[in-house]
């Protein structure tokens, strides 16, 4: 590190309040990638306090430092080889047993460490109390108690954790875990034996690596042959023998007796430092679930909890983008006022500003819809979500797990698709990255706000609520065909934790919000405003179209037929009449502008696709809006918004008004989100796809989910067009 900058890396087991303590130290002042080589998030912040620049890792939430996930691969090879100052470990105090295991782990690293012992508020209120003086005694580890929601002991915490990096490190034998004199003689045997063999291996602490070594850790193994050269066989054969010794002894594998010790060492000292009072105590957390877990009630009260979400995304959202359709409106105006008649104003208006204009004003909604989300996962909500959908997860022959990939896919499939690799069945992974893109992601969104709002006015709410449904009943359906037919496999069994409900913290809640939304605005000056620029083209050239009437005369006509009567009235009658001329004209741009577009290379284009679209009730423009789609769903919003631009008005109600008198009826409508819902996903979820599963599974993808969005569309429009046309 900088001379004055000082790493803190923060551990914790998942749902320890681990992720929250972060936010509360570093704020919005957060850096957010991917750890080398893997697709491990990797979160990390800078902030100044005590004098001192203090760069904050969050290192993957882990129950242990055993190599088995990459999350555990990340957080121990960021510690042994990064060398941060300070490891801070997030403890959960209502959990002990299960959290001092890696605390334990972290005390044999020889690093500096600091324990937060958090969520004590929890621990009280559950009975539970807990001698901090006195485990940190036991540990010879400086503890601090925190409550992570409530931004209680932060400052404390970081004040130790400096101190700590300031200070003269030494460790005692007493933080050692004492095994059995058997383990401990084979321990020691190798300690000796490495520093005797590899004298000039100093990478990692040689007690632990002797530790690592017996328990048979694939990860330390390679390194010590990779950096003891001619000695290293030697060392592995050492091991073996010792290893060989020790399950004679225990008739049981050596890291099997290990685990065990270090889980007798820590009830021994739960026994010294926790107390649980016998007095009659209410655990919130489980009376919570006796309902929203039940088998009953709660999987009708998780649907309605969706459902309140997305009437919250509709309605609430509503206000705040009138206001930035109204800043979006001010600057397409004053450009028009300033720049004078040219193809840059013309490409400036009705490309750039109608385009990325046309989206960004849904910025609200996904604002509001991602915080919603954020608030699942916060209270503890989401893992329940996902508790409730693993019975219908296993109808598809996968089970829970598989769901928190697909519940990330609301947000966006990218990350979603990557989750899927913490699946450890091959077909099991293969199943979830072909049916999460029919969760529908944020960027479809704006598409289905435009259409419901357009066609079903107050009832927008209810219909985007259905259309999320669609995706979920119909990744069941796909899911059970593909098990039982492409990817056949049994059923693997997994353990779902619940952890306790909290209070979430706003600051959290809007992090995590502003987090994923940068994505969307991201957006707006890559891909989005490229495929503007492409649309408005396509739909201006090329320039001179013969028409086939003329409009100037036309619109002269007009205004000469309508002046010599505005001379000739007064008062109520002259504005009837002006406003009656301003339509008149109105309506005459209009059909001007449809020409245009018609007679454009769009145009071209779309009456080229046109027939495919038809039986799904959209027509040419609604056809090649979709197929621009294909690099990134707002831009299917765009799209329609420079096709269906309108003179100067170019917003929302104008783009409703022009998609009603287009001829779209609301199930065209309906089939249209339906196929957006499932065609083809954006070009990064197909990229991301073709790394994770390959470019067979890829070209599958993109022909079955195409060819069954076409369908469902279909059978939308022309299945309700026969209802219709029996039952009236």
């Amino acid at each position: 590190m900088g001379a004055n900058i000082l790493s803190i890396a923060l551990s914790g087991n998942p749902n320890s309040g681990k992720t929250t303590i972060f936010n509360n130290i570093t704020g919005t002042r957060q850096k957010v990638g991917n750890w080398p080589g893997v697709t491990v998030e990797k979160k990390e912040g800078r902030i100044q306090r005590l004098g001192r620049e203090l760069k904050i890792i969050d290192l993957p939430g882990t129950y242990s430092l055993t190599p088995f996930s990459i999350e555990e691969i990340v957080a121990r090879n960021y510690i042994l080889e990064e060398h941060p100052d300070v490891v801070i470990d997030i403890i959960d105090s209502s959990n002990l047993e299960r959290s001092l295991y890696l605390a334990t782990q972290l005390r044999e690293l020889d690093c500096r460490v600091v324990f937060a012992l958090n969520m004590t508020d929890l621990a009280k209120s559950r009975g539970i109390n807990i001698d901090v003086g006195k485990l940190s005694e036991l540990l010879d580890v400086q503890i601090v108690a925190t409550v992570g929601n409530k931004n209680e002991g932060i400052d404390d915490l970081i004040e130790a954790a400096v101190n700590l990096a300031e200070s003269d490190h030494s460790t005692s034998d007493r933080r050692r875990v004492k095994y059995s004199i058997d383990i401990e003689a084979a321990i020691g045997n190798l300690q000796s034996f490495l520093e005797a063999k590899a004298d000039g291996m100093h990478a990692y602490d040689p007690r632990w690596t002797a530790i690592k070594l017996i328990e048979d850790d694939k990860v330390v193994k390679q390194r010590v042959l990779e950096a003891t050269g001619r000695a290293g066989p030697e060392i592995v054969e050492k091991t073996d023998e010792l290893r060989r010794h020790l399950f004679d002894r225990f008739a049981d594998d050596p890291e099997i007796v290990m685990t065990d010790e270090r889980y007798g060492f820590i009830a021994g000292i739960i026994k010294e430092v926790q107390t649980t009072s016998t007095r009659q105590r209410v655990d919130t957390s489980r009376n919570i679930d006796l309902v929203l877990t039940n088998r009953f009630v709660g999987f009708p009260i998780f649907i309605l909890f969706i459902w309140i979400m997305f009437q919250l995304t509709f309605t609430f959202g509503d206000y705040p983008m009138q206001w930035i359709e109204s800043g979006v409106g001010l600057i397409s105006a004053g450009l028009d006022a300033v720049i004078p008649d040219s193809l840059f104003k013309d490409m400036l208006l009705n490309g750039i500003v109608a385009g990325v204009g046309s989206v960004i004003i849904f910025l609200p909604n996904i604002l509001i819809l991602f915080f919603c989300i954020a608030l699942f996962e916060d209270t503890g909500y989401m893992s329940r979500a996902a508790f409730l959908m693993d019975k219908i997860m296993h109808l598809i022959g996968l089970h829970g797990k598989s769901f928190i990939p697909m519940l990330m896919g609301f947000g966006c499939n990218v990350p979603a698709i990557l989750a899927a690799r913490t699946l450890e069945s091959e077909k099991d992974r293969i199943l979830t990255i072909l049916i999460t893109p029919f969760m529908s992601c944020s960027a479809r969104l704006p598409v289905y706000i435009v259409l419901a709002g357009t066609f079903f006015g107050a009832k927008a709410g209810s219909v985007i609520f259905g259309v999320y449904v669609l995706g979920i009943v119909l990744s069941i359906l796909v899911g059970r065909l593909f098990r039982s037919s492409l990817l056949k496999g049994a059923d693997a069994p997994f353990v779902m934790e619940l952890p306790p409900y909290r209070i979430p913290m706003f600051k959290s809640l809007l992090i995590h919000m502003w987090d994923r939304s940068k994505m969307f605005l991201k957006k707006m000056g890559g891909v989005i405003l490229i495929g503007s620029l492409v649309v408005w083209a396509l739909s201006s050239f090329p320039r001179s179209i013969e028409y086939r009437v003329d409009y100037d005369s036309q619109r002269n006509g007009v205004t000469a037929a309508y002046e010599a009567r505005i001379r000739l009235s007064e008062g109520a009658q002259r504005a009837a009449l002006e406003a009656e001329m301003e339509s008149a004209i109105s309506e005459l741009n209009r059909t001007q502008l449809a020409e245009k577009a018609e007679k454009s290379y769009m145009g071209r284009i779309g009456k080229v696709i046109a027939p495919v679209f038809a039986p799904l009730g959209i027509d040419w423009r609604g056809g090649v809006a979709l197929v621009t789609g294909f690099f990134a769903k707002e831009i299917v919003v765009s799209t329609l918004g420079v096709l269906y631009a309108v003179g100067d008005d170019q917003s929302t109600d104008a783009l409703k008004d022009a998609l009603k008198d287009s001829g779209m009826t609301p199930l065209g409508a309906l089939a249209m989100m339906a196929f957006v819902l499932l065609y083809v996903p954006c070009l990064a979820t197909i990229t991301t796809i073709r790394q994770e599963a390959g470019v067979k599974w890829t070209l599958f993808n993109i022909v079955f989910s195409t060819g069954l969005a076409w369908l469902v569309g279909c059978l939308i429009y022309q299945g309700g067009a026969y209802g219709r046309a029996h039952l009236t």
